[in-house]
C-alpha cells in the first residue's frame, strides 16, 4: 500500500502520523508511505528581495524542521518514510503528489498550523476530495487505537456511495487489522412524525406503531440485503445496525456509545466548489466527531440527496 502523509509539524499532523505507526498489519504488507510538507509562498515582493536561490533554501529548511519530528517518530516503530515538499495551494500540490505517487490512501490531520490551519473541512480538504480519487482518511484528536483489529463502522444508504464504501473495506482489509469488527450502518426514516388531519383538523398519527416498524424493517432490507453476499464471500459476517432519525446525529451517536475506531463513509467529489462536496452527513459526523472518517470518493455526478 501507498501512502500519502501531508503534515505540517501541527499536533493534527501528529494524530496522522500515530495512527499509520499504530498499524502493525499494515505495516507488515511493506507499505511505501511519504511525507509531503507543502510551504505557502512568501510574497512575491520578498522573493524578489531574498532571490531564489536562498528562497530555495528556506523552503528545504521549514520543511526538513516538520520532517525530523516526523521521523523519528515513525523510526521509533520501525517505519521507513521518503519526503517531499513542495510550494503552492494545499490541496493542488496534496491531490498532484498523490497521482505522482499512485497513493492508495491519503491520511490527514483534520487541523493544522500553517496551510491547514483552521480549513478542516475547508479549502484544503475540500480541495483534495475534489482533485483525487484517492480514499482520503481523515483524523482528529482521537487517541490511535492501542490494538491492531479495529472495530469499524461502514455507514450504507442504498446509493452508490455506500457500495463504494462496503467495496474498498473489503479490497483493502489489511488496513483493519487481520481479526477486525466490522458494523454495517444504514440509518431509516422516522415514519412516526408522519400525521394526517382528522375531521375536526386535528393531527393524528397516521401510522400505527406495527406499520412504522413494518416500513424501517422494509427499508433496511432494501439498503443492506444486496450487501451481505459481498460480505458472505470475503468470510465477514458484520453486525448490521439499524438506526431511526437524522443519519449525521444517529451515526456519530453510535460511533461514539460503540467506541468504533474508525467509519467508512462513501461520498461524492463533484467540484470542488460546492460547499457540500462531502454530502451533509459525512460532513456533520467529520465536523462534530473525533472518530476518524475514511471518505471514499465515487463518481463525480450531480450531488445526491444524501451522502
Amino acid at each position: 500500500m501507498k501512502i500519502l502523509l501531508p503534515i505540517d509539524g501541527s499536533e493534527y499532523s501528529k494524530n496522522a502520523i500515530d495512527f499509520v505507526a499504530s498499524r502493525t498489519t499494515l505495516l507488515g504488507t511493506n507499505p511505501k508511505i511519504e511525507l509531503l510538507n507543502v510551504q505557502v509562498p512568501l510574497p512575491a515582493r520578498a522573493s524578489r528581495l531574498v532571490g531564489r536561490e536562498a528562497l530555495d533554501k528556506y523552503y528545504k529548511e521549514e520543511a526538513d524542521k516538520v520532517f525530523e519530528v516526523a521521523k523519528k517518530s515513525l523510526k521509533r516503530n520501525g517505519i521507513e518514510v521518503a519526503e517531499n515538499f513542495a510550494v503552492g495551494a494545499p490541496d493542488e500540490k496534496i491531490a498532484a503528489e498523490a497521482e505522482k505517487l499512485g497513493a492508495d490512501l491519503i491520511v490527514m490531520g483534520s487541523r493544522g498550523l500553517t496551510p491547514l490551519k483552521g480549513l478542516f473541512l475547508g479549502s484544503v480538504t475540500t480541495g483534495v476530495l475534489a482533485r483525487t480519487k484517492c480514499p482520503v482518511l481523515l483524523l482528529r484528536g482521537k487517541e490511535s487505537p492501542t490494538t491492531d483489529a479495529l472495530r469499524v463502522g461502514i455507514a450504507v444508504d442504498g446509493s452508490k456511495y455506500g457500495q463504494a464504501a462496503v467495496d474498498h473495506v473489503l479490497k483493502d482489509r489489511a488496513l483493519f487489522g487481520k481479526d477486525a469488527s466490522f458494523f454495517l450502518i444504514n440509518v431509516v426514516n422516522d415514519y412516526a412524525g408522519a400525521v394526517m388531519p382528522d375531521m375536526a383538523g386535528m393531527a393524528l398519527p397516521a401510522l400505527s406503531e406495527d406499520e412504522i416498524l413494518e416500513l424501517q424493517k422494509k427499508e433496511f432490507a432494501e439498503t443492506v440485503s444486496p450487501l451481505r453476499p459481498l460480505f458472505a464471500n470475503a468470510g465477514i459476517t458484520p453486525k448490521e445496525v439499524c438506526l431511526v432519525g437524522n443519519p449525521s446525529d444517529e451515526i456519530a451517536a453510535y460511533a461514539k456509545k460503540s467506541k468504533l475506531d474508525i467509519l467508512v463513509m462513501g461520498s461524492h467529489g463533484y467540484t470542488r466548489f460546492k460547499s457540500a462536496v462531502m454530502g451533509s452527513t459525512a460532513t456533520h459526523i467529520a465536523a462534530e466527531g473525533n472518530v476518524p472518517l475514511l471518505i471514499i470518493r465515487a463518481g463525480d455526478s450531480t450531488p445526491p440527496d444524501a451522502a
